[in-house]
């Protein structure tokens, strides 16, 4: 039997997203529900793979299956594909299994040529509508197949408005479009050197497999990196019966969400276009109208359309995305997905969706996307500046957050200022999907035209970047690279500030304070605690970074780099006269400087954690990273060392490592220089017995020893912490508990890990240096070739982004298990920032460790993270 390569939309089902694409199996799941989905047919995902196995080419088997199927649609429609009489039009549209909006190619009216073009006439008695339908066809299908710039179209249109003083689409007349019909041709045959296609059979082929081969553009490969989307999953093309928004005053198109995408409120959120087709709403050509006022033009409509909206939303137990057309009258219902939505949108949606008992609290755990959460941790705007500034301008709030940059006019100009580390707007007068790189580099977009479902407001919501669109009171010209408002010129480099959340346009920068979380969060955040295993600590150096981890929902921190307090400017001298020192003597004493600096800091984040543990790792870059290189400090040393400067030089010369990530650092600058581990080991003692007495509080400090790859490193070193911490107890007369353990990083410790156990009471993976040596890549220095080496299809995705599971994480994976053979109450977690990537994370609970550390803010990314894991691998 052959393959089915074709499905009816009446014979797919929402079971089918893999095989139908999202939009291909929603559309065949509206249909056999009986809702008014025009009729269509939808080619697999599985003929977009076998396309490309055929070198670009459909197959005669699958050409054969869409004719096929055509015929089938034809009698469905009771129209005829080609026909004078009562010809068929078709949209062809792209859809993945995962929703890329925006990111692949469409082409509407498709089966118009010389002829049909009059039967549309004739059947529907509207000649300009006909005329228009043709003219949009013929530049779709030129820009989408051939690859003819939109622009050099969009020329002849506004010449012939301006030439006839126009000021919007709707005012050409059939006559008018019928000479923009031979112009449009004429650009095609001059851009081609052939024909336009008027076989309509020919048509729809050329354009299957155009929507093919935008699964691979520039834009949609860029944004499948960007959403760690598979390249190998291909997508579906659908063809559907069109159905008309632009034949008169009772026709329009619309956008319309079950919920707002931007805040989650409960209420139908959309807006709709009368006399239009839809793709004039999402390019943000016109501005549209809000979807309640659909009920003051067509209340019955409007009534109608509320009523599909919600049984989609009870059906799929989810938000939905809903496009729908209103042809003369009768409303129908062109696709729905799962909609996009902010942070802040989605978790009231799934809070109240529980508390509408249309999902679980488990349900509701899922749904939220844990990078999502991101979003939320972005400062706002200081709440006394802004009292104080005034909007030059207000669009409509896309996409919430606040964002102050330089102004660039461009997605290049964008990438090339972010690039340098400026902070950047992208103005556009609407973006496309060619400017995904600028958008995603840049701070903040502001569009002059569009709504809130424009691509701009789309895709800035599904980035978490803040967005400003539609706002008609700028004037743009992105040639000149300028912005006015009224009286006020902007030019590329000058600073404005965007509210996301009002549409509020300010002159200058704004600064910018920490956001408060709101209750939805904490009860999502309660959920997910529910559910996890892992306990999620931080890495933090600072009472700062151990406040906001705290309030973030951190257990403990996992990771305190001592190094980092070395590097503040009051201890900084002391750090530089304890590494020239030419004696033991000399050393100790600078040490001595150093150790109730070192241990104040350790009171401070003790005193903040409460008995929440604290894992401390050692001096571990090193020692050259603290020397000085200008001359006036040079001097400042020498003078108080009394080392003439020449001989300072050499010493700091000499200091300097070949590759110094494999050199002198770690554990053996604690073998070489034990007196500095002393000094460390006895400030945290004396911090934690000090603070214990003072705040009533239990704590048991973590000593970690860092670069650890033989069993004796973490011997001879675990004796010395001992002997001194043991000291420093007698002396203030405590019984204070302690963990010695060590940092896991070098691959012979994953490998001996169950030798390193027998004298570790913890392991804590360092996946960052881990990755760096099982991979032999530089991190500072491998963004040269990771981009080159994904789109090659060597990585999948960037190894120090997501652990790579196959070779660092089986290093881990045996660590795990021979350590706990060894010392099965071996406590274990991993440090690196790996510890708040969700992908690692679902990894790592699969592995069995006890915690993941990470940087504050992704704290409650690996809370909820942990929660998937565990409901994604219950047993």
């Amino acid at each position: 039997m052959n393959k089915k390569w074709v499905y009816l939309f009446k014979e797919g089902s929402a079971s089918q997203k893999n095989l139908l694409g999202g939009k291909g199996a929603n559309l065949s799941e509206m249909t056999n529900i009986g809702l008014p989905v025009p009729p269509g047919l939808t080619v697999t995902t599985e003929a977009c793979t076998e396309f490309y196995k055929q070198g670009k080419k459909l197959t005669d088997e699958i050409i054969s299956q869409i004719k096929d199927n055509l015929k089938m649609l034809e009698k469905q429609t009771e129209k005829k594909f080609g026909d004078v009489e009562n010809p068929l039009l078709v949209s062809v549209r792209s859809g993945a299994a995962i929703s890329m909006p925006g990111m692949m190619d469409t082409i509407l009216n498709l089966g118009l040529n010389d002829n049909t073009v009059e039967g549309i006439t004739k059947k529907t008695g509207n000649s300009r509508f006909a005329y228009d339908s043709y003219r949009r066809f013929i530049q779709m299908f030129s820009d989408v197949v051939l690859g003819i710039p939109k622009y050099k179209f969009d020329y002849a249109l506004d010449d012939l408005k301006e030439k006839n003083g126009y000021k919007y689409d709707t005012e050409l007349t059939t006559d008018d479009l019928k000479i923009l019909v031979e112009e449009f041709k004429n650009i095609y045959k001059l851009e081609t050197k052939s024909d336009f296609p008027l076989e309509p059979e020919k048509q729809l082929l050329m354009a299957v497999e155009a929507v093919f081969r935008s699964w691979n553009n520039a834009r949609a490969i860029t944004y499948r990196n960007l959403y760690d989307i598979s390249h190998d999953i291909g997508t579906a093309v659908n063809v559907q019966s069109m159905v008309f928004g632009n034949m008169g005053d009772t026709s329009g198109t619309g956008v319309a969400f079950t919920r707002n995408p931007s805040t989650g409120e409960n209420r139908v959120f959309g807006e709709f276009l009368i006399n239009a087709q839809g793709e004039d709403v999402v390019a943000g050509i016109r501005t549209p109208l809000t979807i309640d006022k659909l009920n003051d033009v067509m209340p019955e409509i409007y009534d109608q359309f509320i009523e599909s909206a919600n049984n989609l939303e009870q059906h799929y137990r989810d938000m939905q995305d809903i496009e729908f057309t209103i042809e003369q009258g009768k409303l129908y219902l062109l696709q729905t997905r799962t909609g996009k939505r902010t942070a802040e949108s989605s978790l009231r949606v799934a809070v109240e969706m529980v508390e509408e008992g249309l999902i679980s609290k488990e349900e509701a755990v899922m749904r939220v996307d844990p990078k999502s959460l991101d979003q939320l941790l972005h400062p706002r705007f200081d709440p006394i500046e802004i009292k104080k500034s005034a909007p030059i301008a207000n669009g409509l709030p896309a996409s919430p957050g606040a964002a102050t940059g330089k102004i660039f006019f461009t997605a290049e100009d964008a990438v090339a200022a972010s690039e340098k580390g400026e902070a950047t707007i992208l103005v556009r007068k609407e973006t496309s999907p060619e400017d995904i790189e600028g958008m995603n580099k840049a701070r903040g977009i502001l569009t002059s035209r569009g709504g809130m479902t424009s691509h701009a407001a789309v895709v800035a919501r599904g980035m978490g970047k803040c967005c400003v669109a539609g706002c008609e009171t700028i004037y743009v010209d992105e040639v000149k690279k300028i912005m006015s408002v009224g009286d006020d010129i902007l030019k590329e480099g000058d600073y404005i500030s965007l509210d996301g959340s009002t549409g509020n346009i300010y002159k200058g920068s704004i600064n910018t304070v920490e956001p408060s979380l709101s209750g939805n969060f904490g009860k999502l955040m309660k959920w997910a605690d529910e559910f996890r295993k892992l306990g999620i600590r931080t890495n933090a150096d600072t009472p700062k970074d151990s406040e906001t981890a705290v309030k973030f929902g951190a257990e403990g921190i996992g990771l305190c780099r001592t190094e980092h307090m070395f590097f503040k400017e009051s201890r900084i001298f002391s750090v530089r006269k304890m590494i020239v020192s030419d004696s033991i003597v000399q050393r100790e004493k600078a040490l001595e400087e150093i150790l109730p600096m070192q241990k104040n800091d350790f009171k401070e984040i003790f005193k903040i954690m409460g008995p929440r543990p604290v894992t401390i790792r050692l001096l571990d870059p090193p020692l050259h990273e603290f020397i000085p290189t200008n001359e006036e400090d040079i001097a400042e040393l020498s003078k108080d060392m009394n080392i003439p400067i020449s001989k300072l030089k050499d010493l700091i010369h000499s200091l300097h490592e070949f590759n110094p990530m494999l050199g002198h650092r770690g554990c053996r600058l604690a073998i070489t220089y034990p007196e500095i581990a002393r000094m460390q080991a006895r400030a945290i003692i004396e911090a934690a017995i000090e603070v214990s007495k003072e705040e009533n509080i239990t704590i048991v400090p973590e000593i970690m020893v860092p670069l650890v790859g033989k069993k004796e490193e973490l011997n001879i070193l675990r004796k010395l912490i001992m002997e001194t911490a043991e000291k420093v107890k007698e002396e203030k007369n405590s019984k204070l508990e302690y963990l010695i353990g060590t940092m896991i990083e070098i691959p012979r410790a994953c490998v001996t890990a169950d030798e390193i156990a027998e004298v570790a009471d913890f392991y804590s993976f360092g996946t960052n240096d881990l990755t760096q040596m099982t991979f032999g890549y530089s991190r500072d220095d491998a963004g040269k070739f990771i981009s080159a080496y994904r789109e090659v299809g060597i990585l999948e995705q960037d190894p120090f982004q997501s652990i790579d599971q196959a070779g660092v994480g089986k290093l881990v994976d045996m660590a795990v298990t021979l350590g706990k053979k060894a010392k099965s109450h071996l406590h274990m977690g991993v440090c690196g920032e790996h510890g708040g990537d969700p992908a690692s994370i679902e990894f790592f609970h699969k592995t069995g460790l006890d915690y993941v550390s990470c940087s504050p803010f992704r704290v409650p990314v690996a809370r909820l993270a942990a929660a998937q894991a565990a409901l994604n691998n219950k047993i």
